[in-house]
């Protein structure tokens, strides 16, 4: 697919959104309020979680680097709008974590709400095998080779720059701790949610 087509796909999504999600939405969904949500996964782990630091041209900063291959995916979710979020803590990415983290975004949702969730096209997002999607929630998949839609892109970035970079983890329950802190660091501070996550093109009423 060539770069001007995927742009093209790009501003079509974010221009036709309302309508998106009109038809995502079942017919449960009638007159209740509709939450927009964003998910991704970030592998968190022993070979490197790195981010990208300004330093003077020619200069190498020192940096941890570790050679083991324990890892965790931390499955996260936000709710822009709501300056909330939802997120859990697997040790693979595969369509039985999914489920896990879509259960997870549903106790998070407001009571006799609709949220409708934005997320890329991973394998284990699709909902024609084994992923079970709770009744209020609906999944929008985003156009291919577009994660700048994705905010949840952005706090991967956020939370790599200032809670998982330059760390050595010395054990799989570190990593998990590493995790868990990350992502209450960021559920703790809901104007930064909001800042992060916040996409005018996101913001419908329908």
């Amino acid at each position: 697919m060539s770069c001007r087509r995927r742009r093209h796909q790009r501003r079509c999504f974010s221009g036709t959104l309302s309508s998106l999600i009109t038809d995502a939405l079942p017919a449960s969904a009638t007159g209740k309020p509709v939450e927009i949500w964003f998910s991704d996964e970030a592998r968190v782990g022993q070979k490197g979680t790195l981010t990208y630091v300004w330093a003077p041209v020619g200069s190498r900063p020192a940096m941890a680097r570790d050679h083991r291959h324990d890892s965790a995916y931390l499955f996260g979710a936000i709710c822009p709008a709501r300056g909330c979020g939802a997120a859990v803590i697997m040790p693979a990415a595969n369509t039985e974590a999914m489920t896990e983290h879509l259960q997870e975004i549903s106790s998070q949702v407001s009571t006799n709400a609709h949220a409708v969730l934005l997320l890329d096209q991973a394998g284990w997002h699709q909902t024609g095998g084994r992923l079970r999607v709770p009744e209020n929630l609906a999944l929008l998949p985003l156009p291919p080779y577009s994660p700048e839609l994705n905010p949840m892109e952005n706090v991967w970035e956020y939370l790599r720059a200032n809670k998982l970079c330059r760390l050595v983890w010395d054990s799989y329950e570190a990593i998990l701790q590493a995790c868990r802190e990350a992502w209450n660091f960021l559920i703790e501070d809901p104007d930064r949610i909001r800042t992060i996550g916040a996409r005018e093109w996101a913001c419908v009423s329908v």
